[in-house]
């Protein structure tokens, strides 16, 4: 099964054993939305809590109340059910009425705020996401850990999808290597799934192979460098002394691929590096490019803003920023050995 292979660690898996999610109010996120709303058009832009509920299911209850079909509900990612997450959804009441939002009877979920807005909620739509997490039952070295936490404020961690990416024992690249086998998948979301998961899974490959290597945070000649806080990427010119310094500063990193058609921009050593690790996937990467995909690429390091922590009764409690598209389980992996966060964020 693809999928189950080892992702490397920065410095060895972590000493430290914890437990996450014990309840829902020790994994809590919220979103950053990077933007007010305008206070006309034809959607209402929904703040929403919710705790113990899937954000598709919550946009079909606010469909529901809304009387509307669930495709007139949007929102800008997926959150965790088994967590405390304050998260934005529009609904497009184009030729409706506008229902009483506070008279959502929900178990688990409020509307905090309602605003009209004249466009909808795209996926991606954020800022970022604020986190607060609570690490319980604690076992192993503590030194170790605050080690751990001090490496990452400085240099972040390997920018890892998530396991749940993959679906449950992976079953979303075994539905990728069938379709690019051959079967016909007809499910247009279940067939998105799979290719987003084997790209995730080819990425995860490289970057593992880097973190290994020791270069994940490092310029290799040829290197497509990401810059922070952008979808913007140049290719490292030889010689140019800059570059070091704007990577210690996290300004840059370095990037893998998003497989897909068109051309790479990696180049020379960085590029021979991503063509061997990935050779044995040949036929993956035929199948991604023939679905239509363009090449893309993400940054293989992810720094956490303003990271804090502090002791509680014993329990380690986490607060960060996080870009949009990243893992919170990918920091949490590099801390503490734990069972994996079970759904997307």
């Amino acid at each position: 099964m693809h999928g189950a292979e080892p992702l490397a660690y920065v410095a060895g898996p972590p000493q430290v054993s914890a437990r996450l999610k014990l309840a829902p109010e020790d994994f809590q996120v919220r979103e950053c939305l990077g933007f007010e709303p305008d206070g006309t058009g034809s959607h209402a832009l929904l703040h929403v809590r919710k705790r113990e509920a899937n954000t598709e299911w919550v946009a079909r209850q606010l469909a529901r109340h809304a009387g509307l079909p669930a495709s007139r509900v949007s929102f800008a990612g997926l959150k965790d059910r088994q967590a405390v997450t304050e998260q934005w959804f529009s609904v497009d009441l184009a030729g409706a009425v506008e229902p009483d939002w506070a008279a959502l009877d929900v178990a688990g979920v409020s509307v905090l705020r309602a605003e009209r807005h004249g466009r909808k909620l795209k996926r991606g739509a954020l800022t970022g996401n604020r986190f607060l997490l609570r690490l319980r039952e604690l076992s192993g070295p503590i030194d170790e850990l605050e080690a751990r936490l001090a490496r990452i404020t400085e240099q972040g961690v390997p920018n890892y999808f998530g396991p749940q990416r993959f679906g449950r024992g992976g079953a979303n690249l075994n539905g990728a290597e069938a379709l690019f086998a051959g079967a016909r998948i007809r499910d247009r979301h279940k067939r998105g799934m799979f290719l987003s998961a084997a790209r995730s899974f080819l990425f995860n490959t490289v970057l593992s192979a880097r973190v290994a290597q020791g270069s994940w945070c490092t310029i290799l000649e040829g290197e497509a460098l990401s810059l922070r806080g952008s979808r913007s990427f140049f290719v490292a010119e030889p010689g140019d002394t800059a570059l070091a310094a704007r990577l210690a500063a996290g300004d840059i990193s370095p990037s893998g691929p998003l497989w897909g058609t068109g051309e790479a921009l990696a180049r020379a050593e960085a590029a021979a590096l991503e063509h061997a690790v990935l050779e044995p996937y040949a036929s993956w990467r035929a199948g991604l490019e023939a679905a239509g995909l363009r090449q893309e690429r993400r940054a293989l390091r992810l720094l956490p803003d303003g990271l804090q922590w502090d002791w509680e009764d014993g329990d380690l409690v986490l607060e960060f920023q996080l870009p949009p598209g990243t893992y919170a389980t990918a920091l949490v992996r590099e801390l503490i050995l734990s069972e994996p966060v079970s759904e997307p964020v």
